[in-house]
């Protein structure tokens, strides 16, 4: 058996093969469901009803949905120009840190003028949280994989000694967590007794901005240059090392964007469990997407359907909640599988 790259693939096929994955995922799931002594349909019922089926179950899901854009764009952004970003969770720390610095007192202007410095902040925070270990590879040839991943519990660390040294809040009676930002940084509620906030629609336009980067710009055309090839891209005159400090700039600025509208769109204010894994978790979001910007929306939709309807079914089941993870996962994997098959023939000699 030989494996032979495809020239072209039908778009049927393009469609159908990450389909079948999609549902392959799920049937393999079903077994582990059923392992538990539950009915697979039932408990696949629960987690479609607790993620679209109710006014409040559609506004939690597009909650979660926003973070998971703003992550698994960073990561995709990173990965089409192989430069590997493992650090979008302390990339969403970094941002959410430099929010609360600002936005709980130090800067007590309008909100239409507050807002908008926060979420610059916290890009330029995130992004240069991973210039350092695009530096060193770049420089050194230290590989990203490690330094980005070790990166976030350096982050998580120096977060937890903020909340319990000089951003503690002196009103929390004792609990680890910062000052609130001011109302006027608060993003708006988009439906009444919801907690579904503006970030949203700033999520959707960011995508659109990365989408037109990508196949409207020099620096998109540089970036996929890159990837596919970047002896080729330096022999062709593009500035390989540039093109990489650029790619890692606006990858930690999208990453640190989504802990600005965590804290200004959700919470309020920052503690330890203000990520419940979003960094790693878009990672998920950019694979299934397949690294395309426009497709990062329904991947994130997905996974944060899955996480929320998996939530409301070990409420009303005796299946634990974790069963999301091993359904992200797997279909992670049967995704990456169909990839496979979509750019490459099986042979038989």
């Amino acid at each position: 058996m030989r494996f032979e790259q495809r020239e072209s693939t039908p778009l049927a096929f393009g469609i159908l093969v990450p389909a079948g994955a999609f549902v392959l995922s799920f049937v393999i799931c079903a077994a582990v469901i059923a392992w538990s002594g539950v009915s697979p349909l039932t408990a696949y019922w629960h987690i479609f009803f607790g993620a679209l089926g109710s006014k409040f179950a559609i506004t939690e899901t597009l909650t979660r949905t926003t973070p998971l854009i703003f992550t698994g764009l960073a990561v995709a952004v990173a990965f089409r120009a192989r430069l590997w970003n493992i650090g979008a969770e302390g990339q969403l720390y970094v941002g959410a840190v430099a929010t609360i610095a600002l936005g709980s007192g130090l800067l007590d202007l309008p909100g239409f003028v507050l807002i908008p410095i926060l979420i610059v902040c916290g890009f330029i925070a995130g992004a240069l949280l991973f210039l350092g270990p695009a530096i060193l590879k770049v420089q050194l040839g230290v590989d990203e994989v490690v330094t980005t991943l070790l990166l976030n519990f350096i982050i998580i660390l120096l977060v937890s000694a903020l909340l319990d040294g000089p951003m503690k809040d002196p009103m929390a009676m004792g609990w680890p967590q910062s000052p609130p930002v001011l109302e006027s940084a608060r993003l708006p509620v988009l439906v009444h007794a919801s907690r579904l906030h503006l970030g949203l629609v700033l999520a959707l336009i960011v995508v659109a901005a990365v989408w037109t980067l990508n196949v409207r710009t020099t620096w998109g055309f540089e970036m996929k240059a890159i990837g596919a090839n970047p002896t080729a891209s330096e022999f062709a005159g593009i500035p390989i090392n540039a093109a990489v400090m650029r790619v890692a700039f606006i990858s930690g600025g999208l990453a640190g964007i989504a802990g600005v509208v965590e804290v200004i769109g959700v919470k309020g204010d920052l503690t330890l469990d203000l990520s419940p894994g979003y960094g790693y978790s878009g990672i998920v979001v950019a694979m299934l997407a397949a690294l395309h910007p426009l497709a990062v929306v329904p991947a994130a939709v997905f996974v944060a359907g899955i996480f929320v309807g998996a939530d409301a079914m070990s409420r009303a089941m005796t299946v634990s909640s974790y069963i999301a993870e091993v359904i992200t996962a797997v279909s992670l994997l049967c995704m990456l599988v169909a990839t496979l098959f979509l750019r490459y023939r099986v042979r038989w000699t």
